[in-house]
């Protein structure tokens, strides 16, 4: 059996200064694809790609794209096509998660998040798009979450319905792209260890811990490994799929049947 070689492979990951996208970009570093991160500002971008690079030895290159701005994304995808010659996957991560009240919530609240989450996915496929199917081939992979496809959370109603519009997008996607050779399938990670979910506060982080049956929080590691697999050769028969990555944190009915096994 012979696996994926990732040194013949371009990588372009949406929202990839930090957190999940951060970790996505550093474990394709590694196995040696030319990676593309993206994050909204020109120098934040650059600098994560330079740090990027010293600590793999990779091609890594940075760019500045706000994903709520069609002409940046095609720029960035044009970007992908000059530097590595195409675009062989895309690692659409890039997202907010501002917590509101949905007796709060704003017109202004509700597009910005749509915009980015959403709407930002879907324009980073249309502008991959025509690169792979000139390549015949593709991994689009989406980084959704358990919050909207699986589970909800006071506050953050707007973001789950973002992430649940991008489980609906991705299985038309893979209908219409199966034919170019080109996948769309997504992650949905749980609590995972980065720099948004520590912001919240250390007695968050133990009660999310709490509720996790592997009994702890997601590292960024985790969910990379999981994109890894669905971007590589191995996964070419896997398309409109959605793989939980979480610990196991939506698998209890109750509070209560998480006890009695942890107890037994």
């Amino acid at each position: 059996m012979t696996f994926t070689r990732w040194e013949d492979r371009s990588v372009i990951v949406t929202g990839g200064t930090r957190g999940i996208g951060f970790g996505i970009a550093e474990l394709f570093a590694r196995q040696g694809a030319a990676v593309l991160l993206t994050g909204r500002h020109e120098e934040t971008a650059r600098e994560a790609a330079d740090g990027l690079a010293r600590v793999t030895g990779g091609r890594v290159a940075g760019l500045g794209v706000d994903v709520r701005r069609p002409g940046e994304i095609e720029r960035m995808a044009a970007e992908a096509e000059r530097l590595y010659g195409g675009v062989d996957v895309l690692c659409a991560n890039a997202g907010i998660f501002p917590e509101r009240p949905l007796r709060e919530l704003t017109v202004e609240d509700v597009d910005e998040v749509l915009d980015v989450n959403l709407r930002g996915s879907i324009l980073s496929v249309r502008a991959c798009l025509p690169a792979m199917e000139r390549a015949g081939r593709g991994r689009i992979v989406l980084t959704s979450s358990i919050t909207g496809p699986a589970t909800g959370y006071a506050g953050w109603s707007h973001y789950g319905a973002s992430k649940a519009g991008q489980l609906g997008f991705l299985r038309g996607a893979a209908v219409e792209l199966a034919p170019y050779g080109v996948t769309v399938n997504a992650v949905l990670p749980g609590n995972v260890r980065t720099e948004g979910l520590t912001g919240l506060g250390p007695d968050y982080l133990r009660r999310m811990a709490g509720s996790i049956p592997l009994g702890r929080l997601g590292e960024t590691a985790d969910v990379a490994h999981a994109v890894l697999f669905l971007a590589s050769d191995e996964a070419s028969f896997v398309t409109g799929q959605s793989l939980i990555v979480d610990g196991g944190q939506t698998l209890p009915e109750s509070l209560d049947a998480f006890a009695d096994t942890a107890t037994s």
